[in-house]
């Protein structure tokens, strides 16, 4: 489990993220809405889901929101929401959860690769137009870390080829693009409401949004057998919904979200005041974004070393992501794109997430920042 981040040291850990510490700050709002579920006597696809999908619509700006399974299924049904068919090309990233690239094969797709840009470590738009073949379909640009990608010359580029534009907004809750929320740019857009997430349920969720009417509506069959009506399939769908529960807390969250994405920030300006001067390569906000900080990377030529330094220290980190999807077994030699992936690689070789949550104290956060001067100051 991710949210771990540590391994058991016999001591402490400052967790990488804590999505129980998140529960406990909110725990009287979220357990009367979980009781309030409970007493309802409606646990799928009841008034907390439509709710909830109508208020994070909202809050993004777009006119519909559906809610799934997961962020896994959201990918796989704005996929099937826009026709894609066997064969069909996805343009995305190689560093990036595996579940975009595991969607997009479930959806029938091929993923075509192009390197990251190596300060948003989102899609390099100018690899962009070279990936593009006859096949290609859609462009799938990742928004990692809570750090936008370069949405203008993406939505640009697909405009000028005819393609559709999903956005996968899992790590990027409430982040905005030149004033303008992730999610509300693409043709379709998909979030994950894992716990560690920014916007974190109990269990697994996700939601597809879109300000297409049609997309929509055949989104809204797909999710459920193709029902246009109980029973009568319309079209060949599938099971994937959001439940009642964790709609109702992620309700509580929701209103809860930009406070919380504050706290992000002002975690992430600390850090990144105390670390200049440091061997680190610091994460920062692109011009014209609101970074929203799911994760705060660092890059370090001795990442092992001083994740491993950390650990010993009682502070747990990660690596998103160690092995590239294209370097992973059940990719490997496979996948097509641009024959060189070199940021993508250099990247998975250098990254590291500090701890970032918004409950994470002053006195951990100072532990944290003594941790890496101290390791920063042995050069090891």
């Amino acid at each position: 489990m991710d949210y771990l981040c540590a391994q058991s040291t016999g001591i402490s850990m400052i967790l990488c993220s804590n999505p129980l510490a998140q529960y406990l700050s909110q725990k009287t709002e979220i357990d009367e809405a979980i009781r309030r579920v409970l007493d309802s006597g409606r646990y799928v696809l009841g008034p907390e889901v439509q709710a909830f999908e109508e208020e994070f619509a909202r809050y993004l700006g777009v006119s519909s929101g559906i809610g799934v399974g997961s962020g896994t299924e959201a990918i796989h049904l704005a996929l099937a929401a826009c026709g894609l068919q066997a064969g069909d090309e996805v343009i995305t990233v190689s560093h990036t959860a595996v579940a975009t690239v595991a969607a997009i094969e479930l959806a029938g797709g091929r993923p075509v690769f192009v390197d990251i840009d190596p300060v948003s470590y989102g899609l390099d738009s100018s690899q962009l137009e070279k990936a593009i073949t006859g096949k290609t379909r859609v462009i799938m640009p990742v928004h990692l870390y809570g750090q936008p990608a370069d949405l203008d010359a993406i939505m640009n580029i697909a405009r000028r080829y005819r393609l559709r534009v999903i956005e996968d907004c899992a790590q990027a809750h409430g982040a905005l693009y030149q004033g303008r929320r992730v999610g509300s740019w693409g043709d379709l857009a998909c979030f994950s409401f894992y716990p560690t997430k920014n916007l974190g349920a109990l269990g697994d969720g996700g939601m597809v949004v879109t300000d297409a009417p049609d997309l929509a509506a055949r989104a809204r069959l797909l999710r459920q057998y193709g029902w246009a009506e109980r029973n009568m399939s319309s079209l060949p769908g599938w099971n994937t919904r959001l439940d009642e529960m964790q709609a109702a807390l992620l309700r509580v969250k929701l209103r809860n979200l930009d406070d919380q994405n504050a706290k992000r920030r002002r975690l992430a300006q600390f850090y990144t005041g105390a670390l200049q001067g440091t061997d680190l390569v610091l994460p920062r906000a692109l011009e014209g974004t609101t970074h929203v900080y799911h994760l705060y990377v660092v890059r370090s030529r001795q990442r092992d070393k001083l994740m491993n330094f950390l650990r010993d220290r009682g502070i747990g980190g990660l690596i998103h992501y160690p092995v590239p999807v294209h370097r992973q077994p059940a990719y490997q030699g496979r996948i097509g794109g641009a024959a060189r992936l070199d940021e993508t690689e250099r990247a998975a070789g250098e990254v590291l997430s500090l701890p970032m949550y918004p409950e994470l104290t002053e006195p951990e956060a100072q532990q944290v920042v003594a941790a890496v001067l101290a390791f920063d100051g042995e050069k090891i």
